[in-house]
């Protein structure tokens, strides 16, 4: 489980919509995550899709990356990689890490050079 064999031709997809991560009084349904903890629920939803009454605080104008690739548990220093280069480029990220895989999203403004930042690792860029 080489870790370079990960970046090397690995899938990312870009999604279409524009999110926005709420620190929300409510969970939605329909929103790509809802993170519910002992302090806060948040909630990842597209960005026409919330209720004003429901925000607490809002950050507006995020775009999901995924890591369109089978993760395993054992794998160690992928996200680390990725936050580190990210970071060098003083691009902020929010991480969402699934079973099997891991979502990264930015903001809208540091998307194309998040972009080439992850082909310069290896990673093949699709269309959802």
């Amino acid at each position: 489980m080489h870790l370079e064999n990960y970046f090397k031709n690995g899938k990312v997809y870009i999604w279409e919509e524009t999110f926005a991560i709420i620190k929300s009084k409510k969970v939605y349904p329909n929103a790509f995550a809802n993170i519910i903890d002992k302090n806060e629920t948040t909630v990842i939803i597209e960005q026409s899709k919330y209720n004003d009454e429901d925000v607490i605080e809002i950050e507006k104008d995020w775009k999901i990356l995924t890591f369109d690739m089978v993760l395993p548990f054992g794998l160690v220093g992928f996200l680390a990689k990725v936050s580190k280069m990210l970071a060098d480029e003083n691009i902020s990220i929010f991480v969402v890490s699934a079973y099997s895989t891991d979502h990264i999203l930015v903001k809208e403004k540091n998307l194309t050079r998040t972009e080439e930042k992850l082909k310069e690792l290896g990673c093949i860029f699709e269309e959802r």
